[in-house]
């Protein structure tokens, strides 16, 4: 079985999401993988270079329109590419607005094609104009859809999206993702270390956050840091104001996570709504706890890991998890095994392939024997 991974963003965590993908998929018996990755995504250089067809996207609203018009031009270069590529089955790992073009090169070579869902709804203040229209039509054009927690598989069946006679529903998990973090000694006295990290948009949370800072009070046993990027906000000045507190609105670039993990002894997601979180996948493979809201996708994604203090989407159940944190000893948790659970996933998703492949080919193609096509 060969697998063309694709994932055309540019930011954040989706380019890493499909990287690490196309690696476990390959790690597997019988499975060959090939990436396709955005030409502007801001992953390290070596990651960059495990991408076999690297394409052109934008960088702007203007420049996502721009290339919307130039897509009856790109298609009939992107057909000999893929083509060239050979694969049994192609996954959109998370998809995003220009995703309808490989889509459209798929069915033009009788690929059929799995899209792999992060938000099956927008959350407020994220996404690009349309994105949500787009996202839906890439999935009803695909041979099945899946879902990372069963929070979206609920509603991408609700949507009528998945889980249906032609277009099963694919079951997978989202692994811990690890970043390159610094070496550090065991901890030294001082402060316990909260990091608040990801976009800075009203439906984190940061409201909860700064009011359940107000209940814990004023400690010198604990620095918190907001660290993202958004809109500058009232929220954003109240929690400003606190003590021990800094906001830091910004970009934070790939190869900077690493360090601020590093920094962290946990990290605090106070969401009022979630689908699954990239952070809480990077905070698990870098062995820091986590307080977290249960909303969403995050009960399933982070019960029963160890470290996690899960509490209601209220300021005074987030105060407490906080309070609880700074009575536990300052110690970190064991980093989860990043690699076995990809490699896990991975396997998952191969299972689920075969008769993707199946519906579409002989079923020789997708036979996993040792007769069939090996890296």
């Amino acid at each position: 079985m060969k697998v063309l991974v694709w994932q055309w963003s540019r930011l954040g965590g989706p380019p890493r999401f499909g990287v690490l993908l196309a690696r476990a998929l390959a790690a597997q018996p019988n499975v060959s993988a090939a990436l396709s990755l955005s030409r502007r995504a801001q992953l390290p250089p070596e990651m960059m270079a495990e991408s076999e067809l690297l394409v052109d996207t934008y960088r702007t609203v203007p420049g996502f329109i721009g290339r919307v018009l130039r897509a009856p031009l790109d298609l009939p270069r992107l057909l000999p590419r893929v083509r060239a590529i050979g694969p049994d089955v192609a996954v959109c790992a998370q998809p995003g607005p220009l995703d309808l073009l490989m889509a459209t090169a798929l069915r033009r070579l009788g690929i059929p094609f799995v899209v792999l869902v992060h938000d099956a709804e927008l959350h407020p203040g994220d996404g690009m104009p349309l994105q949500m229209p787009l996202q839906r039509a890439l999935c009803r054009g695909a041979d099945a859809v899946g879902a990372l927690t069963g929070h979206v598989a609920a509603a991408l069946q609700a949507q009528g999206l998945a889980g249906t006679a032609g277009r099963p529903l694919i079951r997978v998990s989202h692994p811990p993702l690890a970043f390159d973090m610094p070496q550090r000694a065991d901890r030294a006295p001082g402060p316990r270390r909260l990091l608040c990290f990801g976009r800075l948009l009203a439906y984190k949370g940061l409201d909860l956050l700064q009011e359940a800072l107000l209940a814990v009070g004023p400690r010198d046993d604990l620095v918190v840091r907001v660290v993202g990027t958004g809109p500058e906000t009232p929220v954003l000045d109240a929690l400003r104001a606190l003590p021990n507190v800094t906001v830091e609105n910004r970009w934070v670039p790939e190869g900077e996570v690493g360090d601020l993990l590093g920094w962290s002894d946990a990290l605090v997601l106070p969401y009022r709504e979630a689908s699954q979180s990239g952070v809480a996948a990077a905070a698990l493979a870098a062995g820091r706890k986590v307080i977290a809201t249960q909303v969403g996708g995050l009960v399933e994604q982070l019960g029963g890991r160890p470290g996690a203090l899960l509490c209601e989407p209220e300021a005074e159940s987030l105060a407490e998890a906080i309070r609880t944190l700074l009575a536990q000893p300052p110690d970190f948790t064991p980093p989860a095994d990043a690699s076995a659970a990809w490699n896990e996933m991975a396997a998952t998703l191969v299972q689920q392939l075969v008769p993707v492949i199946r519906g579409r080919h002989a079923p020789t193609l997708a036979d996993l024997s040792p007769s069939a096509r090996a890296p």
